[in-house]
């Protein structure tokens, strides 16, 4: 019986198609890094710009930093901060978020917030400083109002003064005025990314593309980290 086989190919053959095969698995691996080390990011501009010069932030080393800049008596803030709030609270642990308050108008209201923040309750009272000002219409723009409506939400009324003209309020408000100016901040609601990009709803074009916006660009810090 002949039994038909197979032509046996010449060693030499199996040495290339082992050699090709294996450079293309190489350029398949070269390929892999490479695609990921390209921004899929818009060049600065429209929808947001650099920041120049660059700032330090305020966090440790591996850390991430967002800083919005807002003003209570701004309508477009206060349609973004239940937004914002729930964004925040889904960063991932290498985020921080912080806020600052613009000098814009009212310094009052400025000076509102960093005493929130001095007496720990910026978080649990801010939505209602906005409600007061934008739903009730209460203007909080003389000092009797504003310590009013803090005794109205449960604020002993000598902390809160006592807060309200103290040397760390004064100090807090002095180097918010001075961020907004190295940040160039011209409009409010406004974000900063880790002290090197500047967006805002009006440049992304929404409020939800700006947060969208604001996630890629700390995917490209990211990004930049591990090259």
């Amino acid at each position: 019986m002949i039994v038909r086989t197979r032509p046996t190919q010449p060693a030499s053959d199996g040495r290339r198609d082992a050699t090709r095969a294996l450079a293309v698995a190489s350029l398949g691996l070269l390929a892999a890094p490479m695609a990921l080390a390209q921004s899929t990011l818009p060049p600065p501009g429209k929808s947001y710009r650099l920041v120049k010069p660059a700032q330090a932030t305020g966090v440790p080393k591996g850390k991430l930093e967002v800083i919005e800049f807002f003003w209570y008596g701004c309508p477009h803030c206060n349609a973004l901060e239940p937004l914002i709030k729930a964004w925040a609270l889904r960063l991932p642990i290498d985020v921080t978020f912080r806020r600052v308050h613009v000098p814009f108008r009212e310094r009052r209201h400025q000076r509102l917030y960093f005493t929130l923040v001095a007496m720990g309750k910026d978080d649990e009272l801010g939505q209602k400083v906005f409600d007061a000002i934008h739903k009730a219409h209460d203007p909080l723009d003389t000092d009797r109002l504003i310590t009013t409506w803090a005794e109205a939400q449960g604020l002993e009324r000598k902390a809160f003064t006592d807060a309200y003209r103290s040397f760390g309020v004064d100090a807090a408000m002095k180097r918010a005025d001075k961020m907004v100016d190295a940040y160039g901040v011209d409009g409010v609601p406004a974000l900063a990314v880790n002290g090197k990009y500047y967006t805002s709803p009006s440049m992304a074009g929404s409020n939800g593309a700006a947060l969208q916006l604001v996630d890629a660009l700390l995917a490209e810090e990211r990004r930049l980290a591990a090259q």
